[in-house]
């Protein structure tokens, strides 16, 4: 059989692998780089592993690769990734259910309702009790409205709105938009911090669901810390590949051992997204 070509050069062994690896996987997020950064050294990585050399962007018609949905730099966690045919899978993952736990700050709200933006307002938050708290998460539970926060992947003209805040540029919020909650609980409690359990649809901000529950309790909260422990089927724990484990053969045994996590065929049609793309720091 003749081997396969990129480019008019023929592939060795690992890269004829990596050429006809297919599907959907999972690996881990660390918090700094961007989502679109993770992917990048990903690829390179295994171009590297294969022997293939590429230039700049050619890269890009090289290793058909891409990721189901962002996940901000300041968050971590399970980021699936689409390789082959499976990039044509990713847009199901961006409609599906994601779960993740979350550290607000009481006391606090920042420009950009997380711990990477500036402090815009302070109020005193002694008099909140576990009791107070757990009684507002019933408000946030279930189908609900939500104002996505304006540092956030969504666009307008074609820009992302988080670049245009970045440069200065006056910024009118989004209208609230309906978004499900599947559930939501508190695991801990330890005044001003409290961490959150969230399942979530897609296109929810968990930074917004932190800044509101703030507001439901008559003083202001900040996203601390957030981590997606589940997106669709695929679970931090059991399907998360760490960097060193970023190599054909590991990336090969991780299709196989997730394709049973996958319908034979999607069983929605095309799921209408209206904001690609987002889908942590919430969506991000």
């Amino acid at each position: 059989m003749a081997a396969r070509e990129v480019g008019g050069v023929a592939l060795g062994r690992s890269a004829d692998k990596l050429f006809s690896l297919s599907g959907l996987f999972a690996v881990y997020k660390p918090k700094g780089p961007t989502s679109a950064g993770v992917l990048n050294l990903l690829k390179e990585r295994l171009l590297a592993e294969a022997g293939v050399q590429t230039n700049g962007n050619k890269r890009n018609q090289v290793l058909k690769i891409g990721h189901g949905g962002t996940l901000d730099s300041a968050a971590a966690g399970v980021l699936v990734v689409g390789i082959g045919k499976g990039t044509k899978m990713l847009r199901t993952m961006l409609a599906g259910s994601k779960k993740y736990t979350a550290i607000g700050l009481l006391g606090k709200a920042t420009d950009t309702l997380d711990a990477t933006g500036k402090v815009t307002e302070e109020k005193p938050y002694d008099q909140i009790t576990k009791g107070d708290l757990e009684n507002v998460l019933q408000k946030f539970t279930g189908d609900i409205m939500q104002v996505p926060p304006l540092y956030s992947a969504l666009k307008k003209d074609g820009e992302r709105l988080s670049t245009l805040m970045k440069r200065g540029e006056a910024v009118e919020a989004k209208p609230a938009r309906p978004v499900r909650v599947y559930s939501l609980s508190l695991q801990q409690f330890q005044p001003p911090l409290f961490t959150l359990d969230v399942e979530c649809g897609g296109g929810f901000y968990v930074r917004s669901l932190v800044s509101d529950i703030g507001k439901e309790l008559s003083t202001c909260a900040t996203m601390q810390e957030l981590t997606r422990t589940k997106q669709g089927p695929f679970t931090l724990e059991e399907h998360a590949l760490h960097e060193d484990k970023w190599t054909i053969d590991e990336i090969a045994r991780s299709l196989e051992h997730c394709s049973s996590l996958l319908p034979g065929e999607p069983s929605h049609k095309k799921l209408k997204t209206e904001h690609p793309g987002e889908t942590a720091v919430s969506c991000e």
